[in-house]
């Protein structure tokens, strides 16, 4: 587990995406449910890209903090992925990364993955299933990320 980093010099905001309530600040965007807050941060990889195989590689680093004050468990991830032509690949597991990281009050677990699309942009929302240490179930929110390539013009609807 990574503990959390100091955060200064934040620019922050509100957005509104698809109906949640999501913040950003200049190290990535965050939502919080039920005091675990999930912080993202993307990155296009042009070494790993190729334009002429319409393959493009983007890593994203998530950072979650226990800010409630009993332990969690994650147990569960599922992930929506959207390219550009609004093509939709849902993806359910169990952990992260080949882990099932338990946050005590105020620890954080932070980890990078990767995800390809045949479009040089697009975009990821998701959620992870949580276990308290009283055994309920739940469910809280990764916020809505861009995927976009350097030079790509943007288009919002």
């Amino acid at each position: 587990m990574a503990a959390g980093g100091k955060r200064s010099n934040l620019c922050t905001g509100w957005a509104f995406f698809f109906g949640r309530r999501l913040r950003w600040r200049s190290h990535g965007l965050w939502a919080i449910t039920r005091n675990i807050e999930v912080t993202v941060r993307p990155r296009f990889l042009p070494e790993r890209s190729s334009a002429e195989k319409s393959y493009f590689f983007w890593a994203y680093t998530i950072e979650i903090t226990n800010r409630g004050a009993d332990m969690v468990q994650l147990k569960t991830r599922h992930w929506r992925i959207t390219d550009a032509y609004g093509r939709l690949q849902e993806v359910r597991g169990a952990g992260v990364v080949g882990e099932e990281p338990v946050l005590e009050p105020g620890q954080s677990f932070e980890y990078t993955s990767g995800v390809p699309l045949p479009t040089p942009s697009g975009f990821m929302s998701g959620s992870y299933g949580m276990i308290s240490a009283a055994g309920e179930q739940f469910d809280i929110s990764v916020p809505t990320f861009s995927l976009d390539s350097p030079g790509e013009k943007r288009t919002v609807n």
